[in-house]
């Protein structure tokens, strides 16, 4: 095996190995920026500066991972304990005045463009964190930030540790796939995904999907109340320590929207632009229910989804059951694996004795002429401990003729015992979302500087690259190349598909403005003095004013919402990264989703700058023009 996949190793080891190689990465750090104090002004000064983030950067991923999957409860303490380390160290040098002057002092004039941008980006991001500051003021500023660290993760593990169930009987799982029923014969049913998902959307118990709903949003109730409350309290402390009105302000002021003002407005515009169309299809949901119940005044959250799958099977002749034995799991990934072999002309290689975390996660690496380009892992089955959604978790970042980038695929897909694991096309979405986030993270490694490897771009536009690539799942001649019904080996048939892609287009006007319930809640989270604030009565104003569902006394969405640790207020970034991918999408849709001149050129203009330039450079690169909103709108208004 090769040097860079040791990084994946050190989560096979012990407590003590993996706390010690921790160490010894931040010690390398702690030497680049001794170089930094001590060289002239110059290049080498910023080369041992981005050494030493890297070195960081990859011992805090290392173990975020680790916290978030290991089976080990004592390996997951470790990871806590040296993300803690990690990020304590980084906040430390980001306040330090010694290593900002020589780095202020550097020339980048001359340079090529991916240089200057990353020399402005390392300036800024010193200025941002506090380091022309008193010694009070920054004294301060680094302990809320760790104390900021230690908040996110307690948040998160509250999540992740607190699985709960229901008792159903053999009646409430009545609709659901004959493979689920068998696998639940004890009829208990958890609000993990492959349980909670599946149960919402094809049980016919009203009631039993009732109790499931309440439950999934009573999670990490009631001890994650008082982590956000805390959570909110630093962040608005912090923003105000370094002299903006909000965390809102102080979050979005380095993405592309630029403001929280503008962030606010976009929510408005989509929200805005999905109002009738929600209306409408609320209308069917509630017509639908009174053929059942003539006296319903409304539609309750918990009925929304099986009251969709009823539509779509009554009225648009689309039963989406029909999908599963056509996405057997292997099958998907094997799809996902040709599919993207074939655009960008690499190949994908088992490494049967890689060292992994747990017995259920497979290693791989991505070739290109004989060239290894980066490796990555696959963790795509729920357990106890583990990070309860779908993800792609950096191992180490990469840098063009250096390291090689490692990531890790981390989902929760149905597991294949006596039975093969079937997927709705939901997970199949998932699957090829995540990977192209892993693209974008092993292609992004073509960059002179790691720290501007992989998906260091601007927040808001990370999620593009992995929407677009979402779209592949949707046509017909990319499906039938690896979607074969389980039973006859028979390829999906193309007016299935058809009739798949017509029957997503209802109840899109509700998906749009329930993405804007959770854009708007996390901004206006953080956008004013928290204290006094009542997060689960905000959370219901959110969810009223952009959905048309009630708030139901009891249930604490906020508490359980986990984007809140990492983005912050920053959710909007889906739909801001949808728009722009609907646009980047255009090309293939006029030239050939498979077509290998395109991803090339997709490629080097999006994925293998990785943060390089201004994401809105990148998007005019690919394009030839500014990106537009013209495209997301006809998606929006199709159907």
């Amino acid at each position: 095996m090769k040097e860079r996949v040791t990084a994946a190793s050190l989560l096979s080891g012990s407590p003590d190995a993996f706390v010690r190689a921790s160490s010894e990465s931040l010690a390398c750090a702690r030497a680049a920026v001794d170089r930094v104090k001590a060289l002239p002004a110059s290049l080498q000064t910023l080369r041992a500066w981005d050494e030493a983030t890297a070195a960081i950067g990859d011992a805090s991923a290392r173990a975020s991972l680790l916290r978030s999957v290991h089976p080990d409860s004592a390996m997951r303490d470790a990871g806590e304990r040296c993300e803690q380390e990690a990020e304590a160290l980084s906040t430390e040098l980001a306040l330090d005045p010694e290593v900002y002057a020589p780095l202020s002092r550097v020339d980048a004039a001359g340079e090529d463009e991916a240089t200057r941008w990353y020399l402005f980006r390392v300036l800024r991001d010193f200025r941002r964190a506090g380091v022309d500051k008193d010694a009070q003021t920054r004294a301060r500023a680094r302990a809320l930030n760790e104390e900021l660290v230690r908040i996110g993760q307690e948040f998160q593990r509250n999540i992740r540790d607190d699985v709960r169930s229901i008792q159903v009987s053999a009646a409430e799982l009545e609709g659901l796939p004959a493979d689920y029923v068998r696998a639940h014969a004890s009829g208990v049913v958890t609000t993990d995904s492959p349980d909670y998902v599946p149960f919402m959307t094809y049980s016919r118990s009203s009631p039993a999907r009732e109790r499931l709903w309440k439950i999934y949003r009573q999670r990490a109730h009631p001890v994650n109340r008082m982590v956000l409350d805390r959570m909110l309290a630093r962040r608005h402390e912090l923003a105000r320590l370094l002299g903006y009105e909000s965390w809102a302000a102080y979050v979005t002021e380095d993405k592309m929207i630029g403001s929280a003002r503008a962030a606010a407005d976009f929510i408005e515009r989509i929200a805005g632009a999905a109002e009738a169309r929600a209306g409408k299809d609320y209308e069917s949901l509630l017509a639908r229910k009174r053929r059942d119940l003539p006296s319903a005044e409304r539609v309750e959250a918990w009925d929304s989804e099986a009251l969709k799958e009823r539509v779509r099977a009554e009225q648009l002749g689309f039963d989406s059951q029909s999908l599963r034995p056509y996405f057997e799991l292997g099958r998907v990934m094997d799809g996902i694996f040709e599919t993207t072999a074939r655009m960008f002309g690499i190949e994908y290689r088992r490494l049967s004795d890689a060292p992994v975390w747990h017995s259920e996660v497979s290693a791989w690496e991505v070739v290109e002429q004989g060239r290894t380009l980066g490796r990555f892992f696959l963790d795509l089955f729920p357990r106890e401990g583990k990070y309860k959604h779908a993800a792609q978790f950096t191992l180490a970042s990469g840098v063009r003729g250096g390291a090689l980038p490692e990531g890790a695929l981390v989902c929760n897909f149905p597991r294949p015992g006596a039975e093969p694991a079937l997927l709705d096309h939901g997970e199949v979405v998932t699957f090829f979302h995540e990977f192209g986030h892993l693209l974008h993270h092993l292609f992004g490694a073509n960059t002179p500087w790691a720290g501007l490897s992989g998906v260091r771009t601007e927040w808001d536009f990370v999620e593009a690259p992995s929407q677009m690539l979402e779209e592949w799942c949707w046509d017909a001649s990319v499906l039938r190349r690896f979607a074969r019904h389980i039973d006859t080996g028979h390829p999906i048939p193309a007016d299935l598909v058809e009739r798949m892609r017509a029957a997503d287009e209802f109840g899109k006007g509700l998906r749009v403005r329930q993405q804007m319930f959770y854009a708007a809640t996390s901004l206006r989270l953080h956008e004013r003095d928290p204290r006094g604030l009542d997060t689960t009565a905000l959370g219901a104003e959110m969810q009223e004013r952009y959905t048309p569902f009630r708030h139901v006394p009891g249930t604490y969405f906020q508490e359980s919402f986990g984007h809140l640790e990492g983005y912050s207020a920053i959710y909007y970034t889906y739909m801001w990264s949808l728009v722009i991918a609907k646009d980047l999408f255009g090309v293939f849709r006029r030239d050939g989703l498979l077509n290998p001149a395109a991803a090339a050129r997709y490629r080097r203009a999006i994925l293998e700058p990785g943060g390089g330039a201004p994401a809105a450079k990148l998007v005019e690169a690919f394009l030839g023009r500014p990106a537009s909103f013209d495209a997301f709108a006809q998606w929006l208004n199709k159907g």
